[in-house]
């Protein structure tokens, strides 16, 4: 699912990635494990050079199993201690939890004492040895991070998430997510689709959130992510995304894309890891596993990419748990385009903006819209609050009374400049 801001070449085609090595002279390695994981892994020596991605993505090398962070770095989570377990060795969940269970495990990779400087600060590997100990370290990271992406398909519309606890919760972004009370199909590494439903989400920011139904993993924790904090981020940092970029491959598996962070600001993380349509909600780690960011909006350049900071999950938890959603991204409020009196018992269309959706779509001045997608429409009002929650981009079916006759019409739905 692309963001509406997301553009692209005249091909609609953009590299799977970008990395920063010490070298005059690049090589990526390739192979490929039995979950075809894709991934892009750099060798040798010298000086510190920026290098554009390969068109088709390399593959990962060979698993490794997961480990834990030495006490020397333990990043907080940003969500309440309150809310759950935080044992690694929780049982299996065996009904649905009225809470959001936490477990530290998950992800968690140990991280070397040589690469404690680069996972707190970033900056640049000082010898060859320290670069391949990079190297492999973000293999791990990489194997461990593709068993909790998903992707997540809702209608023809199809994007990212990643699973942060054992019963099932998923963080994905909310132009993903679209409304609360969606159904969503999710399919995991290993190819197989389980039921999710949309809950809340924070427009404001693009955060989302959704949970998987009960029932479909035979008792079993599902895998999931451990959860870091963006409140430390700090440019320079190294970094790895995790997506299905275009959709669900299981030729190719999840794409991992290597980077840094390229700046942190108030509700947004921006890393030159070359997003793709198709990767928003896709989870965004540091190089000891834990996610620190949720993939956002794409932007013209590769170094354009937009993440949701995870500690904007944790301050709004109980509210998007709870089917919550409120906000918008500056930018992006939906638009439909047609005027019409607040204060009547039909939503009778009055004006018709003139390039608007609504004019491209064919409404015209004098319909009245009886249904807006799923939303039954009683007055102007009710309208409003129905364009209000979709996305720009969606495509919306619109039944409406012209002239005595009821016709259904589709629109896209566009943005506020």
């Amino acid at each position: 699912m692309k963001s509406a801001t997301d553009s692209r070449s005249a091909t609609g085609k953009r590299p799977y990635g970008r990395a920063f090595v010490l070298s005059h002279t690049i090589h990526f390695a390739r192979r490929v494990t039995g979950r075809g994981l894709a991934v892009a892994m750099l060798t040798t020596s010298l000086t510190f050079t920026a290098i554009p991605t390969m068109a088709q993505p390399p593959a990962i090398l060979d698993s490794y199993p997961p480990g834990y962070i030495p006490p020397t770095y333990v990043p907080q989570t940003s969500i309440p201690s309150n809310v759950g377990s935080t044992s690694p060795a929780a049982p299996p969940i065996t009904s649905e939890p009225e809470v959001l269970r936490v477990s530290t495990d998950g992800t968690l990779v140990s991280v070397p004492g040589v690469l404690q400087d680069l996972l707190r600060y970033g900056g640049v590997p000082s010898s060859v040895s320290q670069l391949r100990l990079m190297e492999s370290q973000q293999a791990r990271v990489a194997q461990v991070a593709a068993t909790c992406t998903v992707s997540v398909q809702i209608g023809p519309a199809q994007g990212c998430g990643v699973i942060i606890t054992e019963s099932g919760f998923i963080l994905t972004a909310a132009h993903v997510a679209m409304r609360p009370g969606k159904i969503a199909l999710v399919t995991l590494s290993d190819g197989r689709t389980v039921r999710a439903k949309t809950l809340g989400m924070d427009r404001s920011v693009d955060a989302g959130l959704m949970k998987i139904e009960s029932n479909q993993n035979g008792g079993r924790p599902w895998p999931h992510a451990s959860l870091g904090t963006s409140d430390d981020l700090v440019a320079g940092m190294w970094c790895i995304a995790t997506g299905h970029p275009g959709g669900y491959d299981a030729d190719r598996g999840p794409v991992t894309r290597v980077g840094r962070i390229l700046r942190v600001r108030e509700g947004a993380i921006e890393t030159d890891c070359a997003l793709i349509g198709g990767d928003s909600g896709g989870p965004l780690f540091d190089i000891s596993g834990r996610l620190v960011a949720v993939h956002s909006r794409i932007g013209n350049d590769v170094a354009e990419n937009l993440h949701v900071p995870v500690d904007y999950y944790g301050k709004s938890w109980d509210r998007m748990r709870d089917g919550d959603a409120w906000g918008f991204l500056p930018g992006f409020q939906p638009r439909l385009g047609v005027v019409g009196k607040p204060k009547t018992s039909q939503a009778i269309v009055e004006t018709v903006r003139t390039g608007s959706p609504a004019e491209d779509a064919g409404i015209k001045e004098g319909d009245i819209i009886e249904q807006f997608g799923e939303v039954v429409i009683r007055d102007f009002e009710s309208l409003q609050a129905a364009v209000a929650d979709t996305m720009p981009g969606e495509r919306v079916s619109v039944w409406l009374s012209r002239a005595g006759s009821r016709m259904r019409l589709n629109v896209e739905v566009g943005r506020s400049e």
